[in-house]
């Protein structure tokens, strides 16, 4: 496997495991040249998932196109590459078990933020907010409101994150 830093024509593997609900290895390697690490997968091609978009268009799944947006939504929050990563995993697992052969972008959106909402608060609401293509802060509040009495019903604690809202709906200072 050719190193995508320096080009170098092998690497050794350091870790394996199935991934993608068994459908596909996870396969970490370590260039022999510059030990830059790196990820590849190995699985049998099928039939390629498509993504109906809602404008009625279609596109291929991309999951570097799923891997950026989630990406943008985590940044400068306490998430690794390794979290993000997991979360894309999961759902390409949960898409792999239910055999489909195109998804709604709307339910590909609704599977990432579910798990987005375990792991960032920030994270879910900034992912929502594109995702649900909020037109204005009433919207948006209106979001950040349902994740509180959701998170609050759960006894769900946001261990170093800021309570955006107080039990009483007001906005925290």
């Amino acid at each position: 496997m050719q190193c995508p830093r320096c080009n170098h024509p092998e690497a050794r593997v350091v870790d394996s495991r199935t991934s993608r609900g068994g459908r596909a290895i996870r396969r970490r390697r370590e260039c022999l040249s510059c030990g830059e690490r790196f990820t590849t997968y190995e699985q049998a091609e099928e039939e390629p998932l498509l993504v109906m978009k809602k404008d009625g268009g279609s596109e291929t799944y991309d999951r570097g196109k799923l891997l950026a947006s989630i990406r943008v939504a985590c940044a400068k929050r306490p998430v690794s590459n390794r979290d993000i990563e997991f979360v894309v995993d999961e759902v390409e697992e949960q898409l792999a078990a239910e055999d489909l052969r195109d998804i709604a972008s709307l339910r590909l959106g609704e599977l990432v933020m579910e798990r987005l909402r375990a792991l960032d608060q920030v994270a879910y609401v900034r992912f929502a907010s594109v995702y649900r293509n909020f037109q204005d802060t009433t919207e948006f509040m209106e979001e950040v409101r349902q994740l509180g009495q959701l998170l609050r019903r759960a006894g769900h604690s946001a261990a170093g994150q800021v309570e955006l809202f107080s039990a009483g709906g007001d906005q925290g200072r």
